[in-house]
């Protein structure tokens, strides 16, 4: 564990000391702040309409504008984690190091979810306004942050696997971002089909993931769910490495 912990110093160092890092923040920050906006200057002008729901609600996963620019920004975080290692003629460093694959997937992907973590942080000051100008449910609140970092898990472990396997960032940033796509899309499927299929779309729905918990609620189905894949992806994405290494 000891190789992880340095593996995910490295990492975070490399990453917040790059312009990429400092360009994905602003733009994200921009994002949610105009997005926020947008939703109380709605609820403001529609409070009766709204119902029970509220801006942070709305915020919180309320429709697919919480998810469009995640499966921009994921792909670009995650891009560089291996395959930028393989551009910058690093990796064959890497693997004649005394350090396992375990360990450096392990600090790799631990400093993924630092950095989305990072991301997430300045978004509490959207639940301070709130609480200035009205009640806040922080239990909700607090299930809406525990939903975001499992939703984390598994976008950031694909994101690092589509890493591993591509030769480049930017055929990394596509992978990643069009195997999140079709999880997406797939999970939208629930709104238009019947059946047995509309319960396995609404298993996979995101934006059902995200209902959930910004009501409070916490499935465990979709903890299963996230937990489940981010482990898939990141024991794919070990034994990916074993096998570029003793290939």
């Amino acid at each position: 564990m000891r190789s992880a912990w340095v593996v995910l110093k490295r990492e975070l160092a490399s990453f917040f000391v790059s312009p990429l890092a400092y360009v994905v923040l602003t733009s994200w920050l921009v994002w949610n702040g105009v997005w926020f906006w947008m939703l109380t200057e709605f609820y403001a002008r529609n409070a009766v309409s709204s119902g029970a729901s509220t801006p942070l609600s709305g915020f919180f996963g309320g429709s697919a504008l919480f998810f469009i620019p995640l499966l921009v920004f994921v792909p670009v975080l995650t891009m560089r984690l291996v395959a930028g290692e393989k551009q910058a003629g690093t990796i064959e460093t890497l693997m004649t190091a005394p350090v396992s694959e375990t360990s450096v997937i392990l600090g790799k992907y631990a400093a993924s979810m630092v950095i989305w973590c990072v991301l997430w942080v300045p978004t509490l000051i959207y639940a301070w306004i709130m609480s200035q100008h009205g009640s806040v449910d922080w239990g909700a609140v607090t299930a809406s942050y525990f939903g975001i970092f499992c939703l984390g898990t598994y976008f950031m472990a694909v994101g690092l696997l589509m890493s591993v396997l591509a030769p480049t960032q930017i055929v990394a940033a596509v992978l990643a971002f069009v195997t999140l796509g079709v999880l997406f899309t797939v999970g939208i499927g629930e709104f238009v089909l019947d059946g047995a299929a509309r319960e396995v779309c609404a298993y996979v729905s995101m934006l059902g993931h995200m209902q959930s918990f910004a009501k409070g609620v916490i499935d465990t189905r979709y903890l299963v769910f996230d937990l489940s894949l981010a482990i898939l992806a990141v024991g794919l994405s070990i034994g990916a490495m074993k096998a570029r290494r003793h290939g």
